[in-house]
């Protein structure tokens, strides 16, 4: 049932979840959709008017969107993580576990919005932790960058994202861990912040404006048919 979702594409409504860096948002602009990003912090994005400072689950569940995109923080979930919830061999921080559950609620808020589509993006997450199983998995290099950075999709009534320029030659964006010097990666890593590599590569938010931009539209059409 998508009782909820507008018959006219023109008034169609768009939330990206949890992003201040308005990459996602502005693909979708630039397509002519009306989204809006919406996130405590103010937009780095430099368009202010098409940005919601508040709570992404108050703006999720409020009625107005028929697509939802949500980035909710990583920081305790993620594998990348897991030296911090096991600080010593087997045993577990419960004041870092703690954290990691209320992490899970705000995912599984926004993952069950009652909004018609819905996309939910995060690293691989911790075992521990529980998140349900992901839709598909995605890398940069697949939508024309050169760097890999593995990202996970859960997705609601919509197509798995379709890679759209396969790059061959490719870096880690990231270290994995602080073995990977001794597993042979000899690559010199840039000083990237939190904000920064939490911003989803523009290649792969093109995709997502026009894959699931036009999947959505002519769902539109069909209902409208």
């Amino acid at each position: 049932m998508k009782s909820s979702l507008t018959t006219n594409f023109d008034k169609m409504k768009i939330l990206i979840a949890c992003e201040e860096s308005q990459e996602v948002c502005k693909a979708f602009r630039e397509l002519g959709f009306e989204a809006y990003s919406c996130d405590i912090q103010e937009c780095s994005g430099g368009k202010p008017e098409w940005h919601i400072k508040g709570d992404a689950v108050a703006e999720a569940y409020s009625g107005k969107y028929d697509l939802m995109i949500a980035h909710p923080p990583c920081t305790y979930i993620s594998r990348a993580g897991a030296r911090w919830m096991y600080p010593t061999a087997g045993n577990l921080s419960q004041e870092r576990f703690n954290k990691a559950m209320e992490a899970k609620d705000l995912f599984m808020k926004l993952l069950n919005a009652p909004i018609p589509y819905i996309a939910v993006e995060n690293p691989t997450p911790l075992k521990v932790v529980g998140l349900p199983k992901q839709s598909q998995a995605v890398q940069p290099y697949e939508y024309g960058h050169e760097y890999s950075k593995r990202t996970l999709l859960w997705l609601k009534n919509l197509p798995l994202l379709k890679p759209t320029d396969i790059n061959s030659n490719y870096k880690p964006y990231l270290p994995s861990n602080t073995g990977g010097k001794k597993r042979g990666q000899k690559y010199q890593f840039k000083n990237i912040s939190q904000k920064e590599s939490s911003k989803t590569f523009s290649g792969i938010a093109k995709a997502m404006a026009k894959q699931w931009g036009n999947f959505i539209k002519s769902e539109n059409v069909a209902a409208c048919g």
